[in-house]
């Protein structure tokens, strides 16, 4: 069985090659998925469905060359932390940002049960005014 560790590197390495399915992979169904207040996709999404819909479908839309760059992966056993930096460039304004991020993951039973995004969302505001 893949560590905790493990399936959060896979996911990030299935984001980098923009494979979508290999991403939501070890996802569980009823994950709880929150996306900062202030952040384009704010809210908390449940299910794999409305992740895709409500997030990974609004960035890939609204912003070219969107990305999340890790710099570190920190391993806590059921709760996983990514660090690292978004960047883009907002379709509608042409404004380039980047941002720092923190990803929080929580996992039980090889799956991801819980996702927590934190962001300086002024920075991602600023680029799509």
């Amino acid at each position: 069985m893949r560590s905790n560790h493990q399936i959060i590197q896979e996911h990030y390495a299935a984001s980098d090659r923009k494979d979508v399915a290999a991403m939501m992979a070890d996802v569980a169904e009823d994950v709880r998925w929150t996306e900062a207040a202030g952040f384009p996709c704010a809210g908390t999404h449940i299910g794999p469905a409305q992740v895709i819909d409500k997030v990974f479908k609004v960035l890939g839309s609204e912003w070219e060359g969107y990305q999340f760059k890790l710099e570190a992966l920190f391993d806590a056993g059921e709760v996983q932390v990514g660090i690292g930096t978004y960047s883009g460039r907002y379709r509608q304004t042409g404004k380039a940002m980047q941002a720092r991020v923190a990803h929080v993951w929580r996992l039980e039973g090889g799956k991801v049960r819980a996702f927590e995004q934190f962001t300086d969302t002024l920075l991602v505001a600023q680029a799509m005014r």
